[in-house]
């Protein structure tokens, strides 16, 4: 939908909206949008190492470790939450007529995210099937949905000492689970593919079909416990930017000195609980979490104190209408697209080229059309 908000509330979010964090949020989906093929075109076209060393990164990893590709994810569910700490305060401070419409935007947006997920899971041709149990229900989108909510019912309910009390307690928590409980030969410290607690949760309470059919989901039951946390400590940097708007230099040290802490935090505590982003471990909270707030302390250092905004645009572009690229990704062909329109182009080029041509001007139709809803002010919200 086309998001329409009260007056009170456009003005209370352009008050602290910055051009950072719809930049960053961009620079994110930037990859998803098929840019992660740049480096391997690149590679076929110089053989340099370090584009094959690049392409690398742009796959996720095959079990415990982490990747760049693997934080496109964690990160999009960070700034969902500093957008929040950034907007919201706590619900008794709303008018109750604005209490309830708040309530029933955020039922609203999580049940739309839930489905549109399960759009997103069956739209690569073959189409959603009849029976239920052969539908893929957990997604993406539905995991975004459920960490946003969560974390607007504890940022509109609770203070901040009792946020942090559950952040704390809920990686210690996790950690604890998936390390001493084993029910029927799963979990109590096995953190593999098919011997982890998360996958006696998919496997007994998790509806419809697994990703690939596989014994575990990524976007599985027990890892959504996780990923609220991405989306809490998110809600931690953005009120600290509100609150410190007056205050770039502290809003830096804050940002560069949380992520530093998480970065050493989360890889310490890898040795024992491994950094795993399909069983979304607490170290992998962390560790994600940690660039998150380097990335973000950088795209606001460029561009709100320094003031460099003008390549800002292009990825703010892609972030004011970020769900509905992702969606089209899996909904439009965008290769028969750019083949229609650049293929006599591309394959008049040499061979080594042709690669990379494909990639820019894919790339290049998508922005176009990021660009003129832009243009038109058309940001479909959910």
């Amino acid at each position: 939908m086309i998001e329409k908000t009260s007056d009170s509330v456009v003005q209370e979010t352009k008050k602290v909206r910055l051009l950072s964090v719809d930049a960053l949020r961009g620079f994110d989906m930037f990859w998803i949008l098929g840019a992660e093929g740049l480096f391997a075109a690149l590679f076929t076209l110089t053989g340099w190492g370090i584009w094959q060393t690049l392409a690398d990164q742009m796959e996720h990893s095959t079990w415990h470790g982490i990747t760049a590709y693997d934080c496109i994810f964690p990160l999009f569910i960070f700034l969902s939450g500093v957008s929040l700490g950034l907007t919201v305060k706590p619900i008794k401070e709303y008018p109750i007529v604005v209490q309830k419409q708040k309530y029933r935007h955020a039922i609203k947006r999580l049940l739309l995210l839930l489905f549109l997920g399960v759009v997103y899971n069956h739209g690569w041709g073959t189409g959603a099937p009849f029976a239920f149990d052969e539908i893929r229900y957990a997604s993406v989108l539905g995991r975004i949905g459920v960490a946003w909510f969560v974390a607007a019912m504890l940022l509109w309910h609770t203070g901040i000492r009792t946020q942090a009390i559950i952040l704390v307690s809920t990686l210690l928590g996790y950690w604890l689970l998936l390390a001493f409980v084993s029910i029927d030969g799963y979990g109590g410290g096995n953190y593999s593919a098919t011997g982890a607690l998360n996958v006696w949760f998919d496997q007994h309470f998790l509806p419809g079909a697994r990703y690939r059919n596989k014994p575990l989901d990524p976007e599985g039951l027990l890892s959504n416990i996780c990923s609220i946390m991405n989306a809490l400590i998110g809600v931690f940097a953005g009120r600290a930017m509100k609150q410190l708007a007056a205050k770039p230099r502290k809003i830096l040290i804050y940002l560069v000195s949380s992520g530093v802490i998480m970065l050493v935090l989360g890889f310490a505590w890898s040795t024992v609980f491994p950094i795993n982003k399909n069983l979304w471990s607490s170290s992998f909270v962390l560790v994600t979490c940690g660039y998150s707030s380097l990335l973000l302390a950088l795209f606001y250092f460029l561009i709100d104190v320094l003031k460099w905004r003008r390549w800002a645009t292009f990825f703010a572009v892609i972030g004011m209408n970020s769900i509905v690229i992702y969606l089209s990704t899996s909904l439009i062909t965008w290769y028969y697209t750019t083949k229609s329109l650049f293929g006599g182009f591309i394959t008049a080029a040499p061979l080594v080229w042709q690669p990379l041509l494909m990639v820019c001007a894919g790339l290049l139709i998508k922005w176009l059309v990021l660009y003129w809803l832009y243009l038109r002010k058309i940001f479909i919200k959910v």
